[in-house]
Order: structure tokens, then C-alpha cells, then sequence
């Protein structure tokens, strides 16, 4: 049986949902049944997140996160030490859990720290499933999730992690190209004609543009793909993938700063996606 649920730290309660980001509002409107798991594993990839962050020296964010792999190693020999561990350790449904796909995820930030650049466009699922759909399936099995994740959310937690991590690139390209990180698949550059100069200019070039709006309608698509996959019998204990992936497409098409009220916005439309899940 799995200990007495602990209460996670608010330092590490704030970082996982910052009031007003779509994880907040993802994890306001979910099932009550997920939102102690959805805690979790976002306190992980904040974590995880702020290690690859510009302000964390790159030194000091490698050591962290290969104590990390080793943690994870002991999480799933359920060993753990780090407070976010001993949570997720911690909730009723652990001890039927397997926490090792989360190897492929911690795997997969400290791929995204060390800068070397995905080849091929092939690459970009399976890196873009560590990162978010590996975590995310997590929870949705710590939830208690009747049907088994691999068929019932499969097709829409891999929609949604491409799009994300694609929408997550085009934010940031030009800070992480000034990193000397390669933001996209370096096959698709090279196709384009794009160098290092143009995605570390202050205004993208034409070529540039028309690329990033090729990657706006893959992310719109992935997001629209992770909202009609999601099968009706798992839509309402699932529901805050739909809120995530509402607001993603939101913010894709219409960044917030373009609104009088994003937080207003953002809640609206967070509350009406929850409300219309089934159940």
C-alpha cells in the first residue's frame, strides 16, 4: 500500500502551476481524480524546465539533472528523496505504477540542455514524447484511468506533445539559437535554406517566416488532432488534456499579450472546454 498522500512544498507547488498558465488552469478545471497526480508530475517538469532555463549556468543544470536520472532510478525502485518523488510515491495508485518511463523523460531535458540538435524531422515525436507525453501518460495512470493508457490516449497525448513542443520552439527559437541551441530539425533548415543568422535575427527574414508559419499550422494541427483523438469515455477524467490543448491553440494563434485580458480569456476558455467534456 502506498503511504499516507503527502502535501507537496508551495515552493514546488508554485513552480508546477504559476496562477494563470495553462498547466494552472489544466489542473483547476481536471477530474478531481487527477489533480493530485497532475501536481506532481508538473512540479516535475518545472523542475526539469528551469534546468534548461538561460538562467541557470549549463554547468550547474548538467549535474543537476544527472542527479535526477538518479533519482528517477530510485523512484522507480521506490527509494526516492526529492520531496516531488516522495509525493508522487505517496499517491493511492503508486503502488500499481510503473515509474520508469519517466527515464525516457529526464533523458530527454538533459538532451535538451546539452544543445545537440535534433537531425532529422523523423526525430521530433519520439524527443517531443519524452519530454511531455511520458510525464503526461504518468498521470493519467496514477489517476486511475479505467481503460489502458497506450490505447485509449496514445493518439492524443503524441498529438499534443508534438504540438506543444512546436509551439514551444517557435516562442523561443531566436533565445535559444543566440544560446548556440538549434531549436528545429537541422534537415529542415538545411531544406530551407535557414542558417544560424537568420534565426538569431531580431526580425526574421522571409524564408524564416514562411518556415515558423509551416510550424504554426503543424502545432494548430496537433492541437486540433490531441482534442478529436481523445476518445468520449476518457473525456471527462482526461479533461484537462482538452484545456491544454484549447488554450495551446489559443495562444498559437493569438499570443496573449494581443488580448486586453489573457487571464480572463484564458479562464473562459479553460471553464467552457471542461464543461463541455461528457460526464
Amino acid at each position: 500500500m502506498s503511504p499516507a498522500l503527502k502535501t507537496l512544498d508551495a515552493t514546488y507547488r508554485a513552480r508546477a502551476i504559476p496562477i494563470g498558465s495553462a498547466r494552472y488552469w489544466s489542473w483547476l478545471f481536471a477530474h478531481p481524480a487527477a489533480r493530485a497526480p497532475l501536481l506532481g508530475v508538473f512540479a516535475l517538469l518545472a523542475e526539469w524546465n528551469a534546468l534548461t532555463d538561460p538562467a541557470t549556468e549549463p554547468g550547474a543544470g548538467r549535474m543537476k539533472l544527472a542527479w535526477w536520472q538518479e533519482e528517477i532510478h530510485r523512484l522507480s525502485a521506490r527509494a526516492p528523496l526529492h520531496p516531488i518523488c516522495m509525493y508522487l510515491m505517496s499517491l493511492p495508485r503508486a503502488a500499481q505504477v510503473d515509474f520508469a518511463p519517466l527515464r525516457q523523460a529526464v533523458n530527454a531535458w538533459a538532451a535538451e540542455l546539452s544543445g545537440v540538435p535534433l537531425e532529422r524531422s523523423a526525430e521530433l515525436e519520439p524527443h517531443a514524447c519524452a519530454l511531455r507525453a511520458v510525464p503526461l501518460g504518468l498521470a493519467s495512470r496514477l489517476a486511475g484511468d479505467g481503460a489502458p493508457e497506450e490505447i485509449t490516449l496514445g493518439v492524443c497525448l503524441r498529438a499534443f506533445a508534438v504540438a506543444d513542443h512546436l509551439a514551444h520552439m517557435i516562442r523561443d527559437y531566436r533565445r535559444e539559437a543566440r544560446l548556440g541551441r538549434v531549436p528545429f530539425a537541422v534537415e529542415e533548415l538545411l531544406a530551407a535554406g535557414i542558417d544560424n543568422a537568420d534565426l538569431c535575427a531580431d526580425r526574421p527574414p522571409p524564408k524564416l517566416e514562411a518556415y515558423l508559419q509551416q510550424q504554426r499550422m503543424r502545432a494548430a494541427q496537433g492541437y486540433r488532432t490531441a482534442h478529436l483523438a481523445l476518445p468520449a469515455a476518457c473525456r471527462s477524467r482526461q479533461r484537462h488534456l482538452l484545456v491544454m490543448a484549447a488554450l495551446g491553440l489559443r495562444h498559437l494563434r493569438r499570443p496573449a499579450a494581443g488580448l486586453e485580458s489573457p487571464r480572463l480569456h484564458d479562464m473562459l476558455l479553460a471553464w467552457s472546454t471542461a464543461r463541455r467534456a461528457p460526464g
